[in-house]
């Protein structure tokens, strides 16, 4: 993603980000990275990309808050705190 911000150096985020001229290589960066972290979450695919925002946004929650109590996070099969 920061590769294809670096092909716009004058641009700003809103430059970047404006939904109607958007480049095509920032849009492919952000795909592969949704493919990445969805991978990573062991999710294979959501039906929006609000469905995407909701489940990141409540697995943060989760972390943080096991963060302010250790002591009540799960493990996962590896033995780590999911």
């Amino acid at each position: 993603m920061l590769d294809a911000r670096a092909l716009f150096p004058d641009a700003t985020l809103a430059d970047l980000y404006d939904p109607l001229s958007m480049s095509p290589e920032l849009v492919r960066a952000h795909q592969r990275l949704d493919r990445t972290v969805d991978a990573a979450y062991g999710k294979e695919s959501f039906a929006s990309e609000a469905e995407r925002v909701v489940f990141l946004f409540e697995r943060y929650q989760a972390i943080t808050n096991r963060s302010k109590n250790p002591q009540s996070g799960s493990r996962g099969k590896t033995g780590r705190i999911i």
